[in-house]
This record gives structure tokens, C-alpha cells and sequence, in this order.
């Protein structure tokens, strides 16, 4: 699979698990009906606890995401595309939002902000060319 993990973003890992596999399925990167790696798997590829990677996966079937295939492992459940996309728009807006918030409360005015998010939108796009 290809998750990355970033010990200093602020996010836990199994969060972070669960927030790139929701963007993934989003993305249609993974489909439905599509198997994830095993827990074990996973936690040997991105080397990190296999608990930690069974919370995250939890918490993915809990939110219907993944469901179990018996005898085979976890698959995409049907219609999960669709909720990750709701999901994935609910989490940026929610970070973007903090962003928005700290920088107004940095004393920085609109005007301001509305540059500094254009200058790196506009980097964002150079480096991914």
C-alpha cells in the first residue's frame, strides 16, 4: 500500500492510517472489493506496531470503510467511495478552517491570507508537475 507516515505532524498514526486510506478510496486509488495488506503486513511495510495498525482498521470498518471478507481479510466495502469523498471534504475544511483561524488571529487580514494561499496553491502546483 502507499501510506506515509509523519511522526511530527501532529496526528496520531493510526489516524493517519485511516485519514489516507479514506483519501484513497476517495480518490478511487483503491476500490471497492479491493483487499488491504494484513496488519501485519502493513505494520512490517511502514514499520510500526501491528496494534496500531488493527486500531486503524478498526476504526475503518466501524465507519464502514472496510469490511471483513471470511477467510480472505478486509476489503472496500460497497459505497465507501462515496462517504470517504464526504469524509476527505469534511477534514480539509476542518484544517483549513484552523489555518484561517490562527492566521486572523496572527493579525493578519483577509487580504493578506487570500495571497499567502494563491503564492502556495501556486507552488503546490509547480511541484507536482
Amino acid at each position: 500500500m502507499f501510506l506515509h507516515i509523519e511522526t511530527h505532524n501532529g496526528l496520531a498514526v493510526y489516524d493517519q492510517i485511516v485519514r489516507q486510506v479514506k483519501f484513497a478510496v476517495a480518490d478511487g486509488a483503491i476500490s471497492t472489493g479491493d483487499l488491504v495488506p494484513s496488519v501485519r503486513e502493513l505494520a512490517r511495510e511502514l514499520a510500526i506496531n501491528p496494534n496500531t495498525v488493527a486500531r486503524a482498521y478498526r476504526q475503518l470498518q466501524d465507519d464502514g470503510v472496510l469490511q471483513a471478507v471470511r477467510g480472505t481479510g478486509l476489503a472496500v466495502s460497497s459505497g465507501a467511495r462515496k462517504a470517504c469523498q464526504s469524509e476527505r471534504t469534511r477534514l480539509i475544511r476542518a484544517r483549513l478552517r484552523d489555518v484561517l483561524v490562527e492566521a486572523h488571529h496572527g493579525g493578519l487580514d483577509a487580504k493578506k491570507i487570500e495571497e499567502l494561499f494563491h503564492a502556495e496553491l501556486k507552488s503546490l502546483r509547480r511541484k507536482t508537475r
